[in-house]
């Protein structure tokens, strides 16, 4: 595989979708099935956002501005180094996709991972060590724009295994020219 689209230019993918869906997991499996670079965009949140969430605050707009700032950094930076990228982030809103997608010229595509909320609810539940705890879901489903009719967008139902959930992901994408 190589992290170039059949054009030739490489490419940026978010996975995205809300907290307990999978994106961390999702979005390493694709990147190792496309050979490329994997970015865990929590990673990237200032200290003061991790601080909130951990406590079960919200983050605003004004909080992830700065955070989705630097996840578009480092994606154009790849891209710059012709080097293709997988970021796992949120991205719930559709001014943050936007927002992302100016950060790289609008050549960016987006995973979205979609779940019920009972099973989102047992995941988050099952996770050991995260930061997010799960009173924070209810938020987040209701920030949610679901980006349906959105370019680049490739929609995966997450009531599956992580490799078909990646496998479905990488097929959508291929209609993109990736894989």
């Amino acid at each position: 595989m190589s992290d170039a689209r059949d054009n030739g230019a490489p490419y940026a993918i978010i996975v995205m979708g809300v907290s307990g869906c999978g994106k961390s997991s999702i979005g390493l499996s694709i990147s190792e099935a496309l050979a490329t670079q994997f970015v865990e965009g929590d990673q990237l949140h200032p200290t003061s956002n991790v601080e909130k969430m951990s406590k079960g605050i919200p983050l605003t707009d004004d909080d992830r501005m700065p955070w989705l700032d630097l996840i578009g950094q480092t994606m154009k930076a790849s891209l710059d180094r012709g080097q293709g990228v997988v970021v796992s982030c949120s991205a719930l809103k559709r001014i943050y996709r936007d927002r992302l997608r100016k950060a790289v010229n609008g050549d960016l595509f987006f995973v979205y991972l979609s779940g019920s909320k009972e099973l989102l609810t047992k995941r988050m539940g099952e996770r050991k060590g995260h930061f997010m705890p799960p009173s924070l879901l209810e938020s987040q489903l209701a920030t949610l724009e679901v980006p349906t009719g959105e370019p680049g967008v490739v929609t995966v139902d997450i009531d599956d295994t992580i490799g078909g959930i990646a496998q479905t992901a990488l097929r959508g994408l291929k209609s993109f020219g990736i894989a």
